[in-house]
């Protein structure tokens, strides 16, 4: 299963996630550079259980080097669909906890749950010679903490059968309650100390991402937060939209609401929408022309259901304009 990306609009541009999935790409380059010393930048800015657990392999590392390694494994990957997947997750889940936190406690909120997803790597590996690496667990915190905060939000997700996509609207708490459930099989079933996925790192955040929501949530907001909040809020809807369709049983219209803000109603707006109907999943182009109104109907011809005869209905979908999407 691929999350597409989720249903939730956040309020304001995720500009801390942004700047993690920057730096991520950033460090990425810098590993690409290294040529035959990619062995020793894993090994210096990985997280290895054995640099700690055995007195000789310490003895090689400073202890800023041990301690940095506790951050940097987070911003390290261990290849171009490692990072990629990565950073596409937490694209898509990380906007909404951003929304909740803020810039600030969700920047710590971050950290810490990578942190923690280390230490529950290093505990249950404790004499494992090979580098962890990536921003899994960290993410898998952020996960958790969506799990809690939008359990009723749907995914739109792809899932590849022969080579073709088919599309689905999955439940948050079905799509991320699958996900941990499989952490948790495949941790079972891996042999300790050997090399491969960090299940526990995964697990560990997930958990205490949970954790970390509830007591983040307690603490205020900071001026700061509420000065950046205003200067990033969002002025459009997602491109993407999922918009679920209603129709009479003996009429093949299909009717939707779609949503745009008051600057898309005004300079026009172009939008891709996701319609789920009976077992089909269709991505359509929509156009919404300037000056368009509250109520405002665009009607996409022969998009509705098929008639007796073989005529096709329409698919009608009705402009709301908010000013926060």
């Amino acid at each position: 299963m691929i999350p597409i990306r989720d249903t939730v609009e956040s309020r304001s541009y995720p500009v801390i996630t942004h700047l993690i999935i920057a730096v991520n790409v950033m460090v990425y380059l810098i590993q690409l550079s290294q040529g035959a010393r990619i062995d020793h930048f894993v090994l210096l800015y990985g997280l290895v259980p054995a640099r700690y657990s055995d007195p000789f392999m310490a003895g090689h590392f400073t202890l800023g080097q041990q301690l940095f390694s506790f951050i940097s494994f987070m911003f390290v990957h261990g290849g171009f669909w490692h990072v990629l997947f990565n950073m596409w997750s937490l694209y898509i889940f990380g906007d909404n906890v951003e929304d909740r936190l803020g810039p600030i406690r969700y920047l710590l909120f971050y950290l810490l749950c990578g942190l923690v997803s280390g230490l529950s790597h290093l505990l249950l590996n404790w004499h494992s010679q090979i580098p962890t690496v990536g921003a899994s667990g960290a993410i898998a915190g952020v996960m958790g903490a969506y799990f809690i905060l939008h359990p009723r939000a749907r995914i739109l997700t792809m899932i590849p059968v022969l080579f073709i996509p088919f599309f689905i609207e999955l439940p948050a708490f079905f799509f991320l309650g699958l996900w941990f459930f499989f952490q948790l099989v495949s941790a079972s079933l891996s042999p300790a100390q050997e090399g491969g996925i960090a299940w526990w790192a995964h697990i560990g955040g997930f958990i205490f991402g949970i954790i970390f929501l509830k007591l983040f949530a307690r603490v205020p907001e900071t001026g700061i937060t509420r000065a950046v909040k205003s200067k990033t809020a969002r002025r459009k809807t997602h491109r993407l939209q999922a918009i679920h369709t209603t129709a009479a049983s003996d009429n093949p219209h299909l009717y939707g609401d779609m949503i745009i803000t008051p600057e898309e109603a005004r300079t026009g707006a172009r939008k891709l929408v996701n319609i789920p109907w009976a077992f089909q999943r269709r991505l359509l182009h929509v156009t919404v022309p300037p000056g368009a109104e509250e109520g405002t109907i665009l009607r996409l011809a022969g998009m509705g259901r098929e008639a007796p005869g073989g005529r096709k209905g329409d698919l009608l979908l009705k402009l709301k304009i908010r000013q926060h999407p």
